[in-house]
């Protein structure tokens, strides 16, 4: 049996990063919302209990029953976690006198903690909260403390239970991961286990039971995802497996024929199906960026649907859904807004009679390409950059037509290849160019223009939860500008976008 660490998420900031922190110790954790603990925990070596944007002390604050947890399984609470179980076990939380955010020093340890093994005073951790501990339940007992948080982290005596009202997670708690190397390792007697190796070995044998004899369909991007997922399932069912890569007429400038070529020697079934047409003629004229992409997926659905029904024997469809799309799917406390609906999330149309197989879908975007490594794939292939799934209509602002399908394409690639020319290109996590709904006034050739505004954006980051623009050099930012306004026409200014996530998405739509 896996075995797993479950953590509870209460609608932490942060929650995402406690899971890539156990994931690099090779451990394997699930995300499940504090209301949804599973009925079952045989394999749950160990749980934590997330931070929150809520208070003990609101009417409503979450408040999930964790007594088949507490007490029996390791446990560890990070900060609205800790501040939960002391004020719902017979303690006391008020709001803060001193309110503490940002960094903080650790100035007393228990030295007998096994939670605190190895770590020295003084030790800086990362604070995030309003409300304090004020007082532990009878059984609780200091393990550390800060200049002004008296309990900073505790123990439940009798128990394997602690809490911290500091981020171990985050990179400005120094000893952050050591701490939590102790929890998983030394308190919840996690092997380290789960690699990249493993996940394929475990995976490859999974759906070779789950599809049996029967014929899997995918649908190939020409990205990392879908590439993965492709080449585990051609592992487990070999030549049962069919892949077809639709051109919707918004790849970038020649990927339809490159990926093709990609695809020939890797030992996969790929089908070519160019509809161009069928995704541009719906969307002429069309502004609304969630009606893009409605009629983007329905397009796709109606022309993959024809290509997998011509194929004998399909009975399951193949997807490249990763954890990041499950997460951002899954709303914490209640029904949330949509950010975005995910193409590959949520389920199918009545009409494709195909049940859904996702290789992938625990996995976040740097555990992908790992995994893709540990089964020999190109690393040309797996250092692309991703690409949305409605590809260039998203990042046309606006209506979208052919003409302006043809400008962001040629920008597009001046940028790409600008930044492969500099050696830049696999130092930035996604890059791309965005066509504005606007035009400027610009002069060439002592002559007066009204044309196209570019936005060139570059952002670095690990999964694509979070994520920071780069600082491209400004040299390499004049060049591709005016290479761009010099051979793209249409379009006389480049602008560079310098926003982050969040607040800001990586895609402008």
């Amino acid at each position: 049996m896996q075995e797993t660490l479950l953590i509870l998420d209460f609608g932490s900031q942060y929650t995402q990063l406690i899971a890539r922190r156990v994931r690099e110790l090779n451990v394997y954790c699930e995300i499940h919302p504090y209301y949804s603990i599973p009925a079952h925990l045989e394999g749950i070596k160990g749980v934590i209990l997330s931070g929150s944007p809520h208070s003990t002390l609101e009417v409503d604050a979450p408040h999930p029953d964790i007594t088949q947890i507490k007490g029996k399984i390791p446990l560890l609470g990070v900060c609205y976690g800790a501040q939960y179980m002391a004020h719902f076990y017979g303690g006391e939380v008020a709001k803060s006198t001193h309110r503490e955010y940002g960094r903080a020093m650790i100035q007393y340890i228990d030295s007998a903690s096994e939670l605190f093994h190895g770590i020295e005073t003084p030790s800086q951790v990362w604070m995030s909260h309003g409300d304090t501990i004020v007082r532990l339940p009878e059984n609780g007992q200091i393990e550390a403390s800060t200049g002004d948080v008296k309990v900073a982290a505790y123990k439940v005596q009798g128990e394997q239970t602690w809490g911290i009202q500091f981020h171990p997670e985050v990179y400005h708690t120094t000893e952050g991961f050591g701490l939590l190397k102790n929890f998983i390792y030394g308190i919840c007697g996690f092997h380290g286990t789960w690699t990249p190796s493993s996940f394929v070995e475990t995976t490859v044998e999974e759906l070779r039971q789950t599809v049996g004899q029967d014929h899997v369909v995918l649908g190939l991007s020409g990205g990392v995802d879908s590439t993965v997922a492709a080449v585990l399932l051609s592992q487990a069912i070999g030549n049962r497996l069919h892949c077809i890569f639709v051109n919707n007429g918004l790849l970038r400038k020649g990927e339809y024929a490159s990926v093709l070529k990609q695809y020939e020697g890797m030992g996969l079934q790929v089908k070519g199906v160019d509809a161009t047409d069928d995704f541009l003629n719906p969307l002429e004229g069309v502004e609304d960026p969630e009606t893009k992409r409605k009629i983007i997926g329905r397009v796709f659905i109606e022309v993959f649907d024809k290509e997998a029904m011509s194929i004998d024997g399909v009975r399951w469809l193949g997807q490249g859904t990763i954890y990041p799309d499950v997460i951002e799917s899954v709303s914490v406390k209640g029904p949330s807004a949509t950010i975005k609906s995910h193409h590959n999330v949520g389920g199918l149309p009545d009409f494709m009679k195909l049940q859904v197989v996702e290789p992938l879908r625990m996995l976040f975007k740097d555990e992908v390409r790992r995994v893709g490594s540990a089964m020999g794939i190109d690393k040309g292939l797996l250092g692309r950059h991703p690409f949305p799934g409605p590809g260039l209509a998203i990042r046309i602002l606006g209506s979208v037509s052919r003409e302006r399908v043809r400008i962001l394409q040629e920008v597009d690639a001046y940028f790409i290849q600008g930044l492969r020319d500099a050696g830049l290109y696999d130092k930035v996590w996604q890059a791309g160019a965005i066509l504005l709904p606007v035009k400027s006034v610009g002069v060439m050739g002592d002559e007066r223009t009204y044309e196209q505004v570019v936005a060139l954006r570059a952002v670095e980051s690990t999964d694509g939860m979070t994520a920071d623009w780069v600082h491209l050099p400004y040299e390499f930012l004049a060049t591709v500008s005016n290479t761009i306004i010099n051979n793209v026409r249409g379009v006389n200014r480049v602008v560079y976008d310098i926003s982050s996530k969040p607040p800001a998405t990586i895609e402008w739509e």
